[in-house]
Formats: C-alpha cells, sequence, structure tokens
C-alpha cells in the first residue's frame, strides 16, 4: 500500500508540474515542467530526507553524545527486528519528534532537546517505539515524498502569483489563474497529507506500543507533547513538513488551518492506547 501510495505521489507530481507549466508557458513550459518534475522525483527518493534533517538543524550524534538516548533506539530497533537508525538531535524547545529516510537501512530517528527534558525514559521509549513503527511500515519514505511534493505545490503557488499572468501582454488571457493558485495550493498540499497521515498515527501508536511492550507510557508521552506543542511555538516548523512530527509542532494554533490538520486528535490517540493496554 505503501509503494501505491509513493508512485501515486511522484506521478502526481509529474502531472500537477506539467498542467502547471501549460497554463504558465505553453508547450515549452510544459517540456520544461516535465524535466523539473522528474529532476524532483529523482531528488526527492535520495536527497529529501537530508533536507528536512537540515531545515531542523538537526545534528547527528553518537553513543557517547548521548548514551541514554542513544541506548533506548539500538534497543528497540533490535526488538522491532531493524537496522539501527541514525540518531538526531534537534535544538528545539518544543517536544516533538520524527522519523525519516527512503527504507529501514537509509533511516533516522530525530527527537528535540524539548522531548528529552520532559519526558521520563519510558516515556521516551514509547515515543521512540512510535518512530521506529513509522519505519517498519514503511510509512517514513511516503511521509518525506509527501513533504517534498507539499513545499513545491506552495512554491508553484508563489511562482505563478508573482509570474505576468492574466496581464494584457500575456497570452494565457485569464487573470484569476495566479490568484486561484494561491489559494487552493496549499489547501492541495494539506489535503495530501492529511490523505497519507491520519490512519499511519493510529497504525505507529498501535506497533510502538508493542514495540515498546507499553502503551500507557506512549499515552503519557502524548498528553506531555500536545500539552508543549501548545505552549512551546516551533519556529522554524513548516506546513509541508508538519505530518512527520509526532505531534502536530502547530498544535497551539487556531483557526481554519486546524481543519487541515494533520494528525489526528491526540485524546482520541490517547483513547486507544488505553484500550490497547486494558486488552494486554
Amino acid at each position: 500500500m505503501n509503494a501505491l501510495r509513493t508512485t501515486f505521489l511522484m506521478v502526481l507530481l509529474v502531472v500537477l508540474f506539467v498542467l502547471v507549466g501549460r497554463v504558465l508557458g505553453g508547450q515549452s513550459g510544459m517540456a520544461i515542467a516535465l524535466i523539473l518534475a522528474l529532476a524532483m522525483n529523482f531528488f526527492s527518493y535520495w536527497f529529501s530526507d537530508k533536507l528536512i534533517l537540515k531545515l531542523y538543524n538537526a545534528r547527528e550524534i553518537q553513543q557517547a553524545d548521548a548514551p541514554r538516548l542513544w541506548e533506548i533506539v539500538a534497543h528497540l530497533a533490535s526488538r522491532a527486528r531493524l537496522p539501527m537508525p541514525k540518531v538526531y538531535i534537534i535544538p528545539s524547545e518544543q517536544p516533538n519528534a520524527f522519523a525519516t529516510g527512503r527504507n529501514p537501512k537509509h533511516a533516522a530517528v530525530a527527537v528535540t532537546t524539548g522531548i528529552i527534558e520532559i519526558l521520563d525514559w519510558k516515556e521516551l521509549e514509547g515515543v521512540i517505539g512510535h518512530e521506529l513503527a513509522h519505519i517498519k511500515h514503511n510509512d517514513i519514505l511516503t511521509g518525506t515524498i509527501a513533504a517534498t511534493i507539499a513545499g513545491a505545490i506552495t512554491y508553484l503557488a508563489q511562482m505563478a502569483y508573482w509570474l505576468p499572468i492574466g496581464r494584457s501582454d500575456s497570452r494565457n488571457g485569464n487573470p484569476f489563474v495566479a490568484l486561484l493558485l494561491l489559494i487552493t495550493a496549499p489547501i492541495a498540499a494539506a489535503l495530501i497529507q492529511m490523505a497519507i497521515s491520519r490512519s499511519r498515527e493510529f497504525e505507529a501508536d498501535a506497533g510502538g506500543a508493542k514495540i515498546s511492550g507499553n502503551p500507557l507510557a506512549l499515552a503519557n508521552a502524548l498528553r506531555k507533547l500536545e500539552a508543549g506543542a501548545r505552549a512551546t511555538p516551533m519556529n522554524n516548523a513548516t506546513p509541508a513538513t508538519a505530518h512527520l512530527f509526532q505531534v502536530s509542532p502547530f498544535s497551539g494554533r487556531q483557526g481554519i488551518s486546524n481543519l487541515f490538520s494533520t494528525h489526528p486528535l491526540t485524546v482520541e490517540r490517547i483513547r486507544r492506547l488505553e484500550a490497547m493496554a486494558g486488552r494486554l
């Protein structure tokens, strides 16, 4: 299923670029857009995880840098029968975490400094288990490519807004195209993320609870992460990458953006984990 989703997203990117290229530049615009889309697909498969880690100033660590964190990741990766992922720390006071990479052999787990400060070790195990479940379920490539596509859609909208579409010297003759793209593209990006993310979070919660062996610890961690996201903004967070995080880095923001949340309600995630604990 994830392979089909990834293929769909990559095809969608090509179609989107070609259509926009046609609107902006006719036949030559389509050709240029096709080349750009193919190049972006290549880039998103091989390098987008590195770009995302760099975006959040994530620093790769070794065992000597954070022995307890490293041991938790190594122990749970072994329990999940996964290769040891690279471990990164993000310099942010907001408690959060995400996993990225193109496959389990080339995966990374990133946690913020804030999450290490507020969670006990059992709760941190639950969080790491959740991220390893994303890796085990092969969610990470799909999520990473979705982030690239969402960013590309937003970029296209911004580019279209500044190009001379609809001016008297434009052959397209449609003064509303750029404005329409500017309004609808971020919504389309959010819908792509929603379609991928919400069910995956429930599955990763269940898988992470099994890997860590403690559903209640993950439930407690989610309570703290939700409260932390509300209290402490992540200033460099972007809507295009919000779906990668354990809880939305925009949890504290109110308004219409909540309609396009990339995560299910945290209270529902907690309820399911508590029910899971009752069955064990």
